[in-house]
């Protein structure tokens, strides 16, 4: 199982917010870089990035940003705001190994299957991002009519083989990771499916680690407040 760090973007500084909730955010760090490079310092073979700025619809210089992470010899998985093809092709042109669609996956599925066909299906992630059991889009904002199996499913019918999933209630809190949805999302669709929001603890870590279902996990909040290092993450991912 992979170990995501993640770096959430805004305003070029390193943040984290509650519940992804713009009015609860906390600062991290002035420098992204050095947060990235810290990581893989580390051990870390893959970052999370996510632009926030354009998650929430807000002009922003991230994918400057991105590009100087991504000179780094890391693979860095790259989301927020990407919502058409020209969008898709500037993060990738930008250095971004993996590209994370969410809102517009859900509005526009065929979407998915036209950057699968232009950049593979190992640079394509679809974003499950749900609160009290549906889809939320928007920046966590919005929520649609669909259920993550109900989405993911379809889309992995256009071409996706990875999958996010983000239990948002959880996102930011430090209050466990929802292991069983996370499970029961890769055994219902067949996705890869990473997870992230809640890590709290290495026994979330170990938990999803021991089934073996899921593919990897995004760690943030639990990273930068010193609940455990990332060395003992990766350990606990490894098994």
């Amino acid at each position: 199982m992979i170990i995501f760090p993640a770096i959430d973007l805004k305003a070029g500084r390193v943040v984290r917010l509650r519940e992804g909730d713009r009015n609860q955010e906390i600062v991290f760090s002035d420098h992204p870089v050095d947060v990235a490079r810290r990581w893989m310092d580390e051990g870390a073979t893959w970052l999370h990035v996510v632009n926030l700025d354009g998650a929430f619809g807000e002009t922003n210089q991230n994918l400057k940003v991105l590009e100087q992470i991504a000179a780094l010899p890391i693979k860095v998985q790259f989301g927020g705001g990407l919502r058409d093809l020209k969008a898709i092709r500037r993060a990738v042109d930008a250095g971004a190994g993996r590209i994370i669609l969410g809102t517009i996956a859900a509005q526009n599925p065929e979407i998915v299957r036209e950057a699968v066909e232009a950049h593979g299906s190992e640079a394509v992630c679809v974003a499950l991002d749900a609160r009290d059991g549906v889809v939320v889009t928007h920046g966590w904002q919005q929520p649609s009519a669909m259920t993550p199996a109900e989405l993911g499913g379809l889309l992995a019918s256009f071409g996706a083989q990875y999958a996010l999933f983000t239990d948002v209630s959880r996102d930011g809190m430090l209050d466990g990771v929802n292991v069983s949805a996370t499970e029961a999302l890769a055994v219902d669709t067949g996705l890869k499916v990473i997870a992230s929001g809640g890590v709290a603890a290495l026994t979330d870590v170990r938990r999803l680690a021991e089934g073996r279902i899921v593919a990897g996990a995004v760690i943030g909040m639990a990273l930068y407040t010193g609940a455990f290092t990332l060395s003992q993450a990766l350990e606990a991912a490894a098994g």
